[in-house]
């Protein structure tokens, strides 16, 4: 039976994911692609090279997040966090939030690892989703 999850259960869930789908708008149209991302203090973190996701976050900065947790067809919970984009620009905090992403991902390729460390390439571009609302579905 489909039920709403709470919005706790709903937290829970996207605080236990690793990878989730990020849906932003590019040129009036739906965009979704696969992210790994960390929650802190209430905010999705991430980490990108400039591309269509990023331009497309530019120019309009609401997004969502959805993760789900499948077991099988009639055993499943979904969540989605929407929220808003904001560009991390502060050298310091680019490298702590690169630095938390590495030491949740650390087999993050090569490269990430030295954006990591450096956080300085100006191609990298490290951002967060601050978090507005919260909701879940389930099958159980």
């Amino acid at each position: 039976m489909t039920r709403m999850l709470s919005e706790s259960e709903a937290r829970d869930l996207i605080n236990a994911g690793k990878v989730g789908r990020l849906g932003c708008v590019d040129n009036g149209e739906p965009y979704v692609v696969p992210i790994n991302y960390i929650i802190d203090e209430g905010s999705i973190y991430s980490h990108s090279l400039p591309g269509r996701k990023i331009e497309a976050l530019r120019a309009n900065p609401r997004a969502c997040l959805q993760v789900d947790e499948i077991e099988n067809d009639f055993n499943w919970r979904s969540a989605i966090a929407y929220g808003s984009f904001e560009e991390i620009r502060v050298p310091a905090d680019r490298r702590s939030m690169l630095g938390k992403l590495l030491a949740r991902f650390p087999s993050l390729t090569p490269v990430e690892s030295v954006m990591a460390r450096d956080a300085s390439p100006p191609e990298s571009v490290v951002f967060r989703i601050r978090i507005d609302r919260i909701t879940g579905v389930a099958e159980d």
